[in-house]
């Protein structure tokens, strides 16, 4: 688990760096098997959820993670990065919206502070 949080901080901390809306992070490790953290953030426009995703590419493998898998990448109106116990959602704002992932796992704790973990 403190791998898995400090893979959410680095996360966190990438996504903030491109100025990313809203960031939240949703611990669902007592609710699902699939990870520990689910990390959202949303940006305006596709260079800047493109740019998101990027960033937190580029600072997990400074730490030595690597991406298992990337989905959406191309069109950037949701973009998810699989760490294993911790997935960053990257969306536009409007996707965001509509697919609300807030409310599907809000059986997970939410933060939206890095520091509350």
């Amino acid at each position: 688990m403190d791998q898995s949080k400090e893979m959410a901080k680095l996360a966190y901390a990438a996504l903030s760096e491109k100025k990313g809306g809203d960031i939240k992070i949703i611990d669902i490790h007592e609710v699902s098997v699939m990870a520990d953290y689910f990390i959202i953030a949303d940006g305006s426009n596709l260079n800047q959820v493109q740019a998101m995703a990027d960033n937190v590419e580029e600072k997990m493998a400074e730490a030595g993670y690597q991406v298992r898998q990337t989905e959406g990448y191309q069109s950037a109106n949701w973009i998810l990065l699989d760490y294993g116990d911790v997935i960053v959602h990257a969306f536009n704002r409007e996707d965001r919206l509509f697919y609300d992932l807030e409310r599907i796992w809000r059986d997970g704790k939410t933060f939206v502070d890095v520091n509350e973990l």
